[in-house]
């Protein structure tokens, strides 16, 4: 019997039912193993290629599009009007030195002043701050202020668009900052007064008072010592706002002359302070 076919219909009737049963169940078996591979390798192939379920519940939350912070101010807001008031009470004058640092002429200024116990406010060049950090540190470190003096010294700011002019006073403020390793920039004073209201708004809201003069002692353009000193006594009476430079050339008579207008104000009754902020 071992090798002999046996034919389905040589089979009982209960035979018959027995084998079709079988074989039906068989065929089943085969169908729900061979599904069941098939889905686990899916479920691999689908875990390899896809995130984890953490991670599919954030990838499929919106994302937020990507966005450039603004620039905020890191400093509570200042009066926009143009500053020309001493902080001192009675009477007092703030010495301005404009367009530095330099690194001949500003260690010059600061020697006077020091030798004088005079304190001032030295309105920077962006990019002349940034070449010389060490001593723009100086100027901190001897107690004198930080005003923003504009990335190129454009006169004409005042007739171009208001961007131009928010990157010429935010990147300065920024270069002179960093310079100075922190401190804060108190005031802003525009190139040859061009400000705007526009230009005011901004750097009071980044916490930069801006800052007049009442007295341009001319020594920008070399006039000569005692031209100088005579400007000076001529308009004392104007307001205690001096401005001088340290910057944009030759500064030997502007040296010489604060050496005579320092002890000559003081003699006078005169304070030396800084310009208000608020």
């Amino acid at each position: 019997m071992a090798g002999r076919r046996i034919s389905l219909a040589a089979l009982t009737s209960a035979q018959r039912t027995v084998v079709i049963t079988m074989t039906a169940a068989l065929a089943l078996i085969i169908t729900v193993v061979t599904a069941s591979l098939v889905s686990g390798s899916g479920s691999d192939v689908a875990h390899a290629a896809s995130p984890t379920a953490d991670q599919g519940k954030s990838s499929s939350a919106s994302p937020k599009p990507h966005t450039t912070a603004p620039r905020t101010p890191a400093v509570p807001a200042v009066p926009d009007s143009i500053q020309h008031q001493a902080e001192a009470p009675g009477k007092a004058v703030n010495i301005t030195i404009d367009d530095g640092p330099d690194p001949v002429w500003t260690p010059k200024v600061l020697q006077v002043l020091k030798q004088f116990h005079v304190h001032a406010t030295f309105c920077m060049i962006g990019p002349q701050a940034k070449a010389n950090p060490a001593l723009v540190r100086r100027v901190v470190a001897e107690g004198h202020r930080l005003c923003d003096h504009t990335v190129s010294h454009d006169e004409s700011m005042d007739h171009k668009p208001f961007a131009y002019q928010k990157k010429e006073i935010l990147d300065a403020q920024d270069m002179i900052t960093t310079a100075a390793g922190g401190t804060r920039v108190q005031y802003y004073r525009a190139p040859g007064g061009a400000f705007t209201p526009a230009s005011r708004a901004l750097a009071a809201q980044h916490g930069m008072r801006p800052l007049g003069w009442n007295i341009d002692t001319k020594d920008f353009s070399r006039p000569g010592v005692a031209t100088i000193i005579s400007t000076l006594k001529y308009e004392i009476g104007n307001g205690p706002t001096i401005l001088f430079h340290d910057g944009g050339g030759d500064r030997t008579q502007t040296v010489a002359a604060l050496k005579q207008a320092l002890p000559w104000l003081a003699q006078q009754g005169y304070a030396f302070s800084f310009p208000k902020v608020k």
